[in-house]
C-alpha cells in the first residue's frame, strides 16, 4: 500500500509489469465492460425514454474497452513510455468524469417523464 502512495510509482516512466493479481483484475474490469457494451448494444436499440442514456452508456463501455486493452498491451509488451502507471491513473479520472456526466442526463428523465405525461393529458382533448 506504501507504494500506491509514492510519487515515484505512478511517475516512474519505466515501470514494472503489473503484478499477477492486478493483471487478472484488470483483465476481468476489461471483460466486464465487453460484456456491458454487448448488452448495451442490445438494449441502446429499444424505444424508450432511457435510449440517449442507453447510448452514453454504450459509448462510455466501448471506448473504455479499446482504451483498456491498448493499456493491457503495453503492459504486456512493456511499452516504456505508454506503460507508465500516470496512464492509469488519468484513465480513472476521466472516466469518472465521464460517468457525472451521463448521470447528470440520467437526472434529466423524470422531467422527461412529467412533460410527456402533461403533453398526452393535453393531446387527448385535441380533435
Amino acid at each position: 500500500m506504501k507504494y500506491l502512495l509514492s510519487f515515484s510509482y505512478w511517475f516512474n516512466l519505466r515501470p514494472e509489469s503489473l503484478a499477477p493479481l492486478a493483471s487478472r483484475i484488470f483483465i476481468a474490469f476489461i471483460s466486464l465492460l465487453i460484456i456491458a457494451s454487448l448488452l448495451l448494444l442490445w438494449l441502446k436499440n429499444r424505444k424508450s425514454l432511457y435510449r440517449p442514456v442507453l447510448r452514453k452508456l454504450y459509448n462510455f463501455c466501448l471506448g473504455n474497452t479499446i482504451i483498456g486493452l491498448l493499456f493491457l498491451f503495453f503492459n504486456y509488451e512493456n511499452a516504456i513510455f505508454f506503460s507508465a502507471r500516470f496512464w492509469l491513473a488519468l484513465w480513472l479520472i476521466i472516466m469518472i468524469i465521464w460517468l457525472v456526466f451521463i448521470l447528470k442526463g440520467l437526472k434529466q428523465i423524470p422531467l422527461q417523464k412529467q412533460k410527456l405525461s402533461q403533453e398526452q393529458i393535453y393531446k387527448k382533448y385535441l380533435p
